[in-house]
């Protein structure tokens, strides 16, 4: 099947997390019932679905999304949907099932930007200082929130850690991000020594850094779920995920005086643009150099 086919290409070749991968798949889930609905059939196969995506062209995917306007999704959503039509047809084309991507000059909707839920710096202490150690599971658990909130990593870059990955003596993780990019990303005492603390009483010197009670890689989603007990555990009462702790990292190190420029390396942001949303979150920051500085306030 293509989909199946497109997925595997996005997960070895492209490097998207699995949480991705999963929407993706999702989304162009969605949009082959819709356009099976349209044929007055449950399911198309490959060859009746391009054969239809060819008649329709950009009108198949104008109707769809205006299916979706009127279903009431957010914006966001909307606009998710759509790369991910965008990139399967895209991906269609490279191997001449499509003759064009009739999504590609498909805009956008204008989503309005969203300012970064975090946490304050006592919540994450808080959070991080509940996590009991006395166990191999609570060790594990300590080892991988110290090191969100110390280097701010994604979800799917901690998942893909190795223990050759750690580089203690000079402080440094070598994380693979989007598109397979690897970097170098410094990491603090605290939360080396958690892991270091972890790893004593796990013997494989290579291969996944964080294990499961069945001695393989920590998913992505079980890493959600591990957060989000121990928000409950801890009772903060508070929204968080993995992403959480990112943009808490963010917007604490810029809080501190910390170079955008320096930040988006190590976020590991393509564009700073997508840095500066942080400087929305740092009004305490940008006030108090205003205070400081201005002569007339």
């Amino acid at each position: 099947m293509l989909l199946n086919k497109f997925l595997e290409v996005l997960d070895a070749e492209k490097g998207y997390s699995n949480h991705t991968i999963r929407a993706y798949a999702r989304d162009m889930k969605d949009f082959m019932a819709f356009c099976a609905r349209e044929n007055g059939a449950e399911v198309l196969p490959d060859v009746k679905f391009l054969e239809y995506v060819n008649h329709k062209n950009r009108i198949l995917i104008r109707e769809y999304m205006a299916v979706l306007a009127r279903s009431g999704i957010q914006k966001r959503s909307v606009a998710r949907k759509l790369a991910a039509i965008k990139s399967f047809f895209r991906y269609l084309v490279m191997g001449q099932h499509l003759s064009f991507n009739p999504a590609e000059a498909i805009p956008y909707p204008k989503v309005p930007r969203k300012i970064p839920d975090f946490l304050t710096v006592d919540d994450i202490f808080k959070l991080l200082d509940s996590i009991k150690t006395d166990t191999l599971l609570g060790r594990r658990n300590a080892a991988i929130f110290e090191t969100f909130y110390s280097t701010g990593i994604r979800v799917s870059e901690m998942q893909g850690l190795n223990v050759e990955d750690v580089d203690a003596e000079r402080h440094f993780l070598k994380v693979t991000g989007k598109g397979n990019k690897q970097r170098m990303v410094p990491i603090g005492q605290r939360a080396l020594s958690a892991i270091l603390f972890y790893r004593q009483s796990v013997a494989a010197s290579r291969g996944p850094l964080f294990l499961n009670k069945n001695k393989t890689r920590l998913s992505d989603r079980s890493m959600r779920n591990i957060l989000n007990k121990i928000i409950a555990d801890c009772r903060l009462y508070l929204p968080a995920s993995p992403h959480t702790l990112r943009h808490s990292f963010a917007t604490h190190m810029l809080d501190a005086g910390a170079d955008l420029r320096g930040i988006q390396e190590i976020l590991g942001h393509a564009s700073l643009s997508t840095t500066q949303i942080y400087t929305h979150v740092s009004m305490d920051r940008l006030m108090e150099v205003y205070d400081k500085a201005h002569p007339r306030r």
